[in-house]
């Protein structure tokens, strides 16, 4: 591996202890102004500091970003081409070229695969061949093993185990999948490192320490988390729990008193709109 793809990834990961925290606030380019990220240059503000890397989409970056901000990678989503209005999400193509990403000075790049849905084929094919224009330039890919409506039922460890292993077959350098039970099984046949997807907003803190904490615990490197962070009432409290999980050691025990002692209203989410129950249901369906 050479010196820039390698120094991109430790951009990615954090090289003390190989180990990451992402947050993923690319939601946008299919759901739009998904509640708890209707401004992201303010609604990140919080958080960017506890993070290795972030994960979003590239108009985000080049508008809400500071391009003065250190000390975290950009992980850029590089497909698309549908939305929460199409009848399932995997009809996908390439919305971002490797050279585009390069120039954005991103960090790696993120393409998600639809394993057993109806264009499973043209979205491996996005994948072949964001691997091989990234290779060019030495940027790092993250595949994604995305499910949509159709495959919903399908976060279980023989279809995790089987969409992460083609990713890596691919030559995905990373790849972000689902936990699952037996998900040390899903590592272990993946020859490349796991980021496990916080998915759709869980129903207590303590489901999303539990998550992090067995995802590590069965050889993830880390978490790629969204709605589970930044649409709690306590953002920066459990972005910080996570982080103590994930790089200190804490234990869900100790990771759920950083959370209590966290919650402050310096801390509280702010809502700016009204939400109404078609906005919860469609937050919930990926």
């Amino acid at each position: 591996m050479s010196w820039g793809k390698r120094n991109r990834l430790y951009q990615i990961v954090n090289q003390r202890d190989n180990r990451c925290l992402m947050l993923a606030i690319d939601h946008g380019y299919f759901m739009g102004p998904t509640h708890g990220m209707e401004f992201p240059h303010e609604d990140t503000a919080n958080l960017i500091p506890y993070i290795d890397s972030l994960m979003l989409s590239p108009g985000i970056l080049s508008t809400c970003i500071d391009p003065q901000t250190r000390g975290i990678g950009w992980v850029l989503r590089a497909t698309g081409g549908n939305s929460v209005l199409d009848v399932d999400i995997d009809d996908e193509g390439l919305i971002l070229e490797a050279e585009e990403a390069v120039r954005l000075n991103a960090s790696g790049v993120a393409v998600s695969i639809y394993v057993g849905a109806e264009h499973q084929h043209q979205t491996l094919l996005n994948l072949s061949k964001m691997i091989n224009d990234a290779s060019k330039f030495n940027l790092p890919v993250l595949g994604v093993t995305a499910v949509g409506k159709r495959l919903s039922d399908k976060r279980e460890k023989r279809y995790l185990s089987l969409a992460s292993r083609i990713a890596a077959e691919y030559g995905a350098d990373i790849v972000k999948t689902y936990y699952c039970e037996g998900f040390e099984e899903v590592v272990q046949k993946c020859p490349v490192p796991i980021v496990v997807a916080g998915g759709a907003r869980l129903d207590t803190y303590r489901d999303v320490l539990e998550l992090t904490y067995n995802s590590i615990q069965c050889g993830a490197i880390g978490v790629d988390m969204g709605r589970n962070i930044w649409q709690s009432e306590y953002p920066a409290a459990i972005i910080q729990a996570v982080r103590a999980i994930i790089h200190e050691g804490a234990n869900v025990k100790q990771a759920a008193e950083m959370v209590e002692s966290l919650s402050t209203e310096a801390n509280r989410r702010k809502p700016r709109f009204s939400i109404s129950d078609e906005d919860n249901k469609i937050s919930s369906v990926h």
